[in-house]
């Protein structure tokens, strides 16, 4: 896929937008919403992203570049860290409400049905940090399985849920902190 290139009004809309889906939801904001808070004209948007289907996805294209720059940087750039603290790193990044996964993360939900491209976004994303997370576990134990992997990305999108629902997530960063314990 050719990267995504857009306009800097283009991307005013989208970086608007990103933060309306984050706290409404993909459902609950239309194009009307979203032009008006823009200050954009309907004919605009559609100009530049003809249809809110293809929009929504757009939007997740941006969030899932912007996020995989952030791990890149911490997984790779990262020099002075250990991998403990990289891992530490990408738990407390994709357990942030206000940061960049958790739009991707509510996609998972609220896409699939009806934007079927957006919901492939959030499933590359998660599929792609999968790996990441591989990769990095390697270091800690070589002989660790991808199923780890699978598992330490399910701690955190447990721990997403547990700061919905307001509940202790405490618990959920001891479990973290157990899981990497046990492999080292």
């Amino acid at each position: 896929m050719s990267p995504l290139v857009l306009s800097t009004r283009a991307l005013k809309v989208v970086n608007k937008a990103i933060d309306l889906f984050r706290h409404h939801g993909f459902h609950l904001v239309g194009v009307d919403r979203i032009i008006k808070e823009s200050e954009i004209t309907k004919m605009t948007f559609y100009h530049y992203f003809q249809s809110k289907a293809r929009f929504i996805e757009i939007c997740l294209l941006v969030q899932k570049e912007r996020l995989q720059d952030k791990v890149i940087a911490i997984v790779e750039y990262d020099q002075d860290s250990s991998v403990r603290d990289k891992l530490n790193k990408l738990y407390y990044l994709h357990t942030d409400l206000e940061g960049p996964y958790y739009l991707l993360f509510k996609a998972l939900f609220e896409t699939k049905n009806t934007y079927s491209n957006a919901y492939q976004t959030a499933i590359r994303y998660r599929t792609w940090l999968t790996n990441e997370i591989y990769s990095q576990l390697r270091f800690i134990k070589s002989d660790v399985s991808f199923h780890d992997a699978k598992l330490l990305l399910h701690i955190i999108e447990g721990t997403i849920i547990q700061r919905l629902s307001n509940t202790d997530v405490d618990e959920r960063d001891k479990q973290f902190e157990y899981f990497i314990a046990i492999l080292s």
